[in-house]
C-alpha cells in the first residue's frame, strides 16, 4: 500500500492512549485527526481503534487490541519498553512498530544516581531530624555514611541505560560490572561477571534489563540472599524482573541496607500493597523515566516516526520490519 500517496490525499486519524506535550500535540493535529482515548480500560482503546490510521502509545495494551483495527498503519511507542505492546499481534496483521530507543535515557540515569544518593547520605532523614529536634541530635546521622568512590556497582542489562549510567559513575570513581547477555559488547572498563558474581560483588545493584521470558524473576530470592548486607539494589526495568517478596524478606531481616522500586508487579499501587510495610525501601510511581525534558523529547520523537510511516518511510527505530517484507 501505498501510504504516502494516501496521506496526501487526506488527513489520516491517531489515536493517542495518553497525552502528549502540547506543542507536540498542536503539530500532530495540523497533519491529522487526533483521538485522546478519555481512559485507558481495554474496552475504551478497543473500541476508539476500529476506524483508527495510527496509534501512540504510553500504557498498556490489551492483548486483543488489534483484532478490531480495521485500518491501522503505525503504532508508535512514546517511551522504549515494548512490553506495553503485544508487538507479535501486530505483526500478524503486518502493522509496523516503532519504539524510540534513547529518548529517555538522561532522565533514567539522573533517578538512578538520585537515588544511589538518596540511600547513601540520607540528606531528607538528616533535614527532617535538624527541623525536629536540632543539631545535637541530626548531626551523628552523617558518621556511619559510605562514599560511593570506590565502591562496585553492578548493572543487569547493559543497554542505552546501562551504558549510560556506568559512563556517569566513572567520573566518581565507582567500578561497574555488568551481567549481560552480550559480554562482547561491553566497553573498556566494565567487566563482565556472571549473574552469581555480580550479586555478591556489587554494592550498588540497578536492574535495568527489558522485561521478557528470559527476565521474569531473573532477580530472586537466591539472588538477592547472596547481597552484601550494606547494598542496595534499584529496579527501573519492569517488577515482575524482580522478586518482590524477596525484597521485602531481605529488608525486614536486614539482609541488604535498602532497595527502590520504579515498577511494580500490578500498578498502579493501590496503596495496600506489603511494599508500604517495608523499611528502608523508596517507593516511586513509574517516573523514573518522566522529566519535563524527556516527555517533550519523547513526544517529539512520537509525532516525527508516525509520520514518517504514513509517509511511506521506514524508520531506524521499526522493530517488526519484518512487516514490510
Amino acid at each position: 500500500m501505498k501510504w504516502g500517496r494516501l496521506f496526501l490525499n487526506k488527513k489520516l486519524k491517531v489515536l493517542l492512549t495518553n497525552p502528549i506535550h502540547p506543542d507536540c500535540y498542536q503539530e500532530l493535529v495540523q497533519e491529522c485527526d487526533v483521538v485522546v482515548a478519555p481512559d485507558i480500560k481495554p474496552e475504551t482503546l478497543k473500541n476508539l481503534i476500529s476506524d483508527c490510521d495510527g496509534l501512540i502509545v504510553r500504557c498498556h495494551l490489551p492483548p486483543d487490541i488489534f483484532d478490531n483495527a480495521q485500518q491501522l498503519k503505525a503504532v508508535v511507542r512514546h517511551g522504549v519498553g515494548l512490553d506495553f505492546i503485544p508487538v507479535d499481534a501486530a505483526s500478524k496483521k503486518r502493522i509496523p512498530v516503532a519504539n524510540l530507543p534513547g529518548s529517555n535515557t538522561n532522565a533514567v540515569v539522573e533517578y538512578c544516581l538520585a537515588t544511589i544518593f538518596y540511600f547513601r547520605r540520607k540528606l531528607d532523614l538528616i533535614d527532617s531530624l535538624l527541623r525536629a529536634e536540632g543539631w545535637a541530635k541530626a548531626r551523628p546521622l552523617a558518621d556511619p555514611s559510605v562514599e560511593i568512590a570506590n565502591t562496585t556497582l553492578g548493572i543487569i542489562g547493559f543497554g542505552a541505560i546501562g551504558s549510560k549510567l556506568a559512563q556517569a559513575v566513572s567520573g566518581l570513581k565507582m567500578k561497574t560490572i555488568s551481567f549481560t547477555r552480550r559480554p562482547e559488547a561491553l566497553p573498556n572498563g566494565v567487566q563482565a561477571v556472571s549473574k552469581a558474581e555480580l550479586f555478591s560483588q556489587s554494592d550498588v545493584i540497578v536492574v535495568c534489563c527489558p522485561l521478557n521470558e528470559e527476565t521474569r524473576g531473573l532477580v530472586d530470592q537466591g539472588s538477592i540472599s547472596a547481597m552484601k548486607s550494606n547494598a542496595i539494589l534499584i529496579n527501573i526495568a519492569r517488577g515482575p524482573v524482580v522478586d518482590t517478596q524477596a525484597i521485602i524478606d531481605a529488608l525486614k531481616t536486614r539482609a541488604i541496607a535498602g532497595a527502590a522500586m520504579d515498577v511494580h508487579d500490578q500498578q498502579p499501587l493501590t496503596g495496600k500493597e506489603a511494599v508500604f510495610d517495608c523499611p528502608n525501601l523508596l517507593l516511586t510511581p513509574h517516573i523514573a523515566s518522566i522529566t519535563a525534558s524527556s516527555m517533550k523529547g519523547m513526544s517529539e520523537g512520537s509525532v516525527k516516526t508516525i509520520l514518517e510511516i504514513f509517509r511511506g518511510n521506514r524508520p531506524n527505530s521499526i522493530v517488526n520490519p519484518e512487516v514490510f517484507s
